[in-house]
């Protein structure tokens, strides 16, 4: 449900941006009464969609080719964090909880708990940053040939 709800929350964002970019130069132009309305093409609709950005402009700036081996290498870090962070979470994580369910109710168990897991979750956190907005962007950058990765700002 929460991937959804991103995934519903980005393409309002970016249906906003859109609409906030095109609707002014339509009706600038409808208020002129020049002959020509500047309407974006279907195809540029769609690869904004798909491009890691939420700003419109008609044109991106485009590199030459796409790196497969750069592809490939991004979604392969994709994939050993997400082995990586499995890993903290059954070996750090869940044993500290599975402790806790045996035992019976006190706070003390559950401040030290919560500390326990302070740790883990901060690495699992670093690596959700590092394997969404710097791999896994990257690589749809990379396949689009999206020239402008400041992903960061």
């Amino acid at each position: 449900a929460a991937l959804l709800l991103a995934f519903q929350v980005r393409l309002v964002m970016k249906a906003h941006s859109f609409i906030r970019e095109n609707v002014p130069r339509v009706l600038s132009s409808v208020k002129d009464k020049s002959g020509t309305v500047h309407i974006p093409r279907i195809s540029q609709y769609l690869y904004f969609l798909f491009a890691p950005t939420l700003i419109y402009r008609d044109n991106y700036p485009r590199n030459p080719t796409i790196r497969w081996g750069y592809v490939a290498t991004k979604f392969a870090q994709v994939l050993g964090s997400l082995f990586y962070a499995y890993y903290i979470f059954v070996r750090l994580c869940i044993p500290q909880f599975r402790n806790s369910s045996q035992e019976t109710f006190n706070l003390r168990g559950l401040v030290l708990c919560i500390f326990n897991s302070i740790l883990p979750g901060v690495l699992i956190l670093f690596l959700v940053f590092f394997a969404f907005l710097h791999c896994w962007l990257n690589a749809f950058a990379e396949m689009l040939r999206f020239a402008d990765r400041m992903f960061y700002k």
